[in-house]
């Protein structure tokens, strides 16, 4: 069986009056309904397809909250050989109205959980249904991202005589920067917070860029910021959970894991996959995060009282 075939889509989700609704489409050509997905486009990140997936299938802008259980089954490739599709789904809370429709969906219903569950054509897609009434039931499902970022690939000390701060990403860490700002789009993230070094400015500047939004710079989450002081970098991140506002902070390894294992303390232990959740963390404090990659930590509530009840690893 050759690779996996990748695939991203979304349970969007609203209340009327009061009632928890998703939507669900349908697709002529099978006659089936099902969640708004998608595969991925050549090098793009699974959140940015999964809310491209779902504009263009349901006219739906959304932005992407906590992870729900993957799918995956078998279909035929072009070939007509067998493969395995593996489907990454999000809740995601619809911020439009549906409007025109692609030529590939002809009807976005939106329904009230028992009803959707009676409509979806496979059992599979029972149990993302699942897992987001489930949430919805624990106060949950309503959530933000607070993303940490690791500075993209920069270019080697060794090659750099300038200042070290100033060294720059090289062609493949400018490559990823640009895939970052598409995923930092997929979370709705608001606010930018970085070390001063040029290569972690440089790593989320096109997101900054396609927004108009400004990169706060903090000396504490630098190299040497965090050697001469390393109570400052948790400072920024606590300062960031008292916001509740959706953030991204980029900064370097050595600063990393310190910010991490704040993140860990703050798990839900009453979550399903608290389990998994604080292991994810543990791994990425342990064995270090990779250049470029973003840890996306979906929190509820803010200050004191947040708690992370989800996180997701994108490593390039």
């Amino acid at each position: 069986m050759s690779s996996p075939v990748p695939a991203a889509g979304t349970l969007p989700w609203r209340r009327r009056r009061g009632q928890l609704e998703v939507a669900l489409v349908h697709r002529p050509k099978y006659d089936d309904w099902s969640w708004a997905k998608g595969k991925l486009d050549p090098d793009e990140e699974w959140p940015a397809a999964a809310v491209r997936e779902t504009l263009e299938e349901t006219s739906l802008a959304v932005s992407l909250g906590r992870p729900l259980p993957r799918a995956e089954y078998t279909v035929l490739d072009a070939a007509g050989e067998p493969a395995t599709k593996e489907v990454r789904y999000w809740a995601a809370e619809a911020v439009t109205k549906a409007g025109r429709l692609a030529n590939e969906v002809d009807e976005v219903r939106w329904l009230d959980v028992a009803s959707a569950s009676d409509l979806l054509d496979y059992s599979r897609d029972q149990e993302q249904l699942r897992a987001l009434v489930r949430a919805d039931q624990a106060g949950t499902l309503t959530t933000w991202p607070l993303v940490v970022v690791r500075h993209a690939q920069a270019v080697r000390r060794g090659a750099w005589s300038d200042d070290d701060h100033l060294r720059p990403l090289d062609r493949t860490g400018a490559d990823r920067a640009a895939r970052i700002a598409a995923a930092l789009a997929a979370y709705g993230i608001r606010k930018l917070v970085s070390s001063p070094s040029l290569r972690c400015t440089d790593t989320v500047q096109p997101y900054a860029a396609r927004l108009g939004l400004q990169v706060k710079t903090k000396h504490g989450l630098s190299e040497e910021g965090y050697s001469t002081h390393p109570v400052r970098a948790p400072r920024h991140l606590a300062k960031l959970i008292e916001r509740g506002t959706p953030a991204a902070l980029c900064s370097h390894g050595p600063v990393l894991p310190g910010l991490l294992s704040r993140l860990r303390d703050r798990v839900d232990p009453t979550e399903d996959d608290a389990g998994a959740t604080k292991w994810a963390l543990r791994e990425a404090i342990h064995d270090g995060m990779a250049k470029g990659e973003l840890l996306v930590a979906h929190l509820v509530g803010c200050g004191d009282d947040a708690k992370v009840v989800a996180v997701e690893r994108h490593i390039p």
